[in-house]
């Protein structure tokens, strides 16, 4: 499996969780741990599409 396609897939996954973590953040409901996974996995995603790009 190649980085470009890692990442592709963590930002794929983490868009959705930063969504649902907001959300469950604003309404009653533990979103806070969604919430920062989702943009752990967003960023890390981003970062491995950005320097698959760049090699």
């Amino acid at each position: 499996m190649s980085v470009r396609r890692i990442g592709v897939t963590l930002a794929a996954a983490g868009s959705p969780l930063t969504l649902a973590g907001a959300a469950m953040y604003v309404l009653p409901g533990p979103g806070l741990p969604v919430l920062v996974i989702g943009l752990a996995a967003l960023v890390t995603g981003l970062a491995l599409i950005a320097t698959a790009r760049r090699g």
